[in-house]
């Protein structure tokens, strides 16, 4: 009997075992980065960035239509169509004027080339006001359908000021107010000189040192840029000293002597002061004003000699 020989399958050959690929790092840019680290959604970032663009667009346009100006051109049709309404400037109202000349005032405010109440520059018209001298302070306003409103605050006059022959009405700053007249000068102190109506606060802080020759006094005459002659209304001029400490105490030193023995109002012609250390009265001639009043500017000498000396001794 035969042997029957079974032939086995052979097996299919084996497939390579494939090496898992590593997976490739996606590379993120270094913007993309920065916008993930924001505490805020991209969503919610594209809008802002969406509405910058848009406002930038917006703003570069009305750039270009002012450069070319049709900005001007809009609102000056808008101007012109509010004064076709009706809203015109045809009254001014001044509020606060005592001393000034309101016709001033109504010339200033419509001097304005366009008549419409939405034309009207309000700053460019209180620019205008404040340049005239009476004028402290200015507010200006418009009140529907056809007035302007001028508020004002005035400056007060404190001394007159007479330089190259003329004569000037100043406030207590030394801004002149108006020229003046002889005839209509007002009762006021007299500051004579180049710059003397800048020194008028000097002037006032001067005599606040001594309050009771303030009402004796005639005027002031700012001696070389330095220093202040004084005139009374006796007819007397105090010479005092540089610099406004030595001013102040000289001041008050003559205030006491006068106080003491009368020294204004005796017929000497000046009180010179200007050195720390010296007291000069200089007297009339004889001849220059009656012997009673020669006497009586001796005796003032006389009696401030004595007082001198009691107080060295």
């Amino acid at each position: 009997m035969s042997s029957t020989k079974i032939k086995r399958a052979t097996a299919p050959p084996r497939r390579p075992t494939r090496t898992p690929k590593k997976r490739r790092r996606v590379k993120v840019s270094r913007l993309n980065a920065i916008i993930n680290a924001l505490p805020i959604s991209p969503q919610r970032l594209q809008k802002v960035a969406n509405w910058t663009i848009g406002l930038s667009l917006f703003a570069v346009a009305g750039l270009i239509a002012h450069a070319t100006g049709v900005t001007a051109k809009v609102n000056e049709e808008w101007a012109q169509a509010v004064g076709r309404a009706g809203f015109q400037v045809k009254k001014v109202e001044v509020v606060g004027a005592d001393r000034i000349d309101r016709l001033k005032v109504y010339d200033i405010a419509l001097a304005q080339k366009d008549r419409s109440m939405a034309a009207v520059d309000i700053e460019d018209l209180r620019h205008d006001l404040m340049r005239y001298g009476w004028i402290k302070d200015a507010r200006v306003s418009r009140r529907l359908p056809d007035t302007l409103v001028v508020d004002i605050v005035e400056r007060t006059p404190a001394a007159i000021w007479q330089h190259n022959n003329r004569l000037s009405l100043i406030d207590e700053q030394g801004v002149v107010l108006e020229p003046v007249t002889v005839a209509t000068m007002p009762d006021l102190p007299l500051v004579i000189g180049p710059k003397a109506n800048q020194r008028s606060q000097d002037l006032d802080r001067l005599l606040a040192e001594a309050s009771s020759l303030k009402e004796l006094l005639a005027g002031a005459t700012w001696v070389g840029d330095r220093r202040w002659d004084l005139r009374f209304r006796s007819g007397e001029t105090l010479s005092l000293p540089e610099g406004e400490a030595d001013a102040k105490l000289a001041l008050a030193k003559f205030a006491h002597m006068d106080g003491a023995n009368r020294l204004l109002g005796r017929g000497i012609l000046r009180f010179d002061m200007r050195d720390p250390n010296r007291f000069v009265l200089r007297l009339p001639h004889e001849g220059q004003v009656a012997p009673a009043k020669l006497d009586e500017a001796r005796a003032a000498v006389d009696a401030v000699a004595v007082a001198s000396a009691a107080e060295k001794g």
